[in-house]
């Protein structure tokens, strides 16, 4: 190689070692930037989490108590949730080593046959050793075949002992195995109805205190001043929201809703968004409510207690709490200023600040907020006001 190819040859790796720095700084200042832009998102959470204490306003001791309730459950509903999911995780394991053991036990009885059939072999042979069969071999080929032969014979014989043996010691390994997974499901088991009976002691406090509280707004003019309180603070709390996600540098930098690789912006999915959860449209956006003196302003979906609420579109949570009249409430902001929220829920899966998937699960369908039936109210806004959700979510 000439002094000038060298010279070209050290250039080039050069400038290829300095691309490689420069891409790896840049990744890593991404990622703190990234990292920096989440904390101080999770900040601008915390205080406007701090702000709603005051945009609530003073409810009475029955509403108290009736949330009070309903965020016991939530947390019941929760734990029982991670304590069923680990219960399932392990009764998988439980039936792998099961299944482990069972295929163990069948090579078991197919090796004991090889043996036999070995032994019964051997006994054919004569049982010779190979001092006896060196005497009784007159050909020197003959006598190479064989003595080759029994080698052979004694090679895989002492194999198959010895992999007979391995599958003894893996099954004897086993057992005890089998026998702890065994208990630890039963623990696991006992604490998930525990759970179960607690959130059902909790279910019968709320209905005391839900009875108590429907007392009080016996007539229309009640339950409409209740729901347009209930109301103008979900408008505040939006307010609040909109203000925020518009101000934040964090919530306007691209970590905080990311687009997925070859995803769709919220804009571009009208008409197409999935069905927040499966179950039967009650009441349209815009449809009269209490005596045609206010109107919807978004979708009731029937649905059975527990159901999966989804996420519509992906996106980051921007509230994930109890909240007045809506009771467990979850607000997802999607960018481009459109938000969707989802109220009434059982227990809730997401916190305030975690990303979204579009379809992923965010909450269980219930009847927080006082509501005597279980559904989902389900709204989408854009620049903070409500539009209709039957125009983008699919029909059918």
């Amino acid at each position: 190689m000439t002094t000038m190819s060298r010279f070209f040859a050290f250039t080039k790796t050069l400038a290829l070692n300095s691309l490689l720095c420069s891409v790896v700084l840049f990744a890593a200042t991404a990622y703190a930037d990234e990292k920096a832009e989440m904390a101080k998102l999770q900040k601008e959470i915390e205080a406007l989490q701090k702000e709603l204490q005051q945009v609530q306003g003073t409810r009475s001791t029955l509403q108290k108590e009736l949330q009070k309730s309903e965020e016991e459950i939530n947390k019941l509903q929760q734990k029982a949730n991670e304590i069923n999911k680990e219960l399932k995780q392990q009764n998988n394991e439980l039936n792998q080593l099961k299944n482990e053991r069972s295929q163990l036990e069948q090579a078991k009885k197919k090796q004991q046959g090889q043996i036999a059939e070995q032994m019964r072999a051997a006994q054919k042979l004569g049982e010779q050793s190979e001092v006896k069969v060196l005497l009784n071999q007159e050909s020197p080929d003959q006598l190479s075949r064989i003595m080759k032969y029994h080698s052979y014979f004694m090679e895989a014989h002492n194999s198959k002992m010895q992999r007979f043996m391995e599958t003894i010691t893996r099954i004897d390994a086993l057992t005890p195995e089998i026998e702890k997974k065994t208990l630890e499901l039963g623990a696991m088991q006992a604490q998930l109805d525990e759970q179960r009976q607690q959130m059902k002691s909790r279910q019968n406090e709320r209905q005391q205190a839900l009875a108590k509280v429907n007392d009080q707004f016996k007539d229309k003019n009640q339950q409409l001043k209740q729901l347009s309180e209930d109301r103008r603070r979900l408008q505040a709390l939006l307010e609040r929201v909109t203000q925020r996600v518009a101000t934040s540098g964090a919530m306007n930098s691209p970590a905080y809703v990311p687009l997925p690789a070859g995803g769709e912006k919220f804009s571009q999915r009208k008409g197409r968004l999935p069905w927040p959860t499966q179950g039967s449209l009650i009441h349209r956006f815009g449809s009269p409510r209490i005596a045609g003196q206010i109107n919807w302003s978004g979708a009731y979906i029937a649905a059975p207690m527990g159901n999966q609420v989804i996420a519509v579109h992906h996106g980051r949570v921007v509230f994930a709490d109890y909240f007045g009249g809506h009771g467990l409430l979850v607000i997802v902001d999607h960018g481009e200023g459109y938000l969707s929220l989802y109220a009434h829920n059982q227990s809730l899966l997401k916190k305030a600040g975690e990303p979204v998937r579009a379809g992923e699960a965010i909450a269980n369908v219930g009847n927080s907020g006082g509501q005597a039936s279980t559904g989902l109210y389900f709204e989408i806004r854009h620049q903070g006001r409500p539009i209709d959700p039957g125009a983008w979510l699919a029909r059918g």
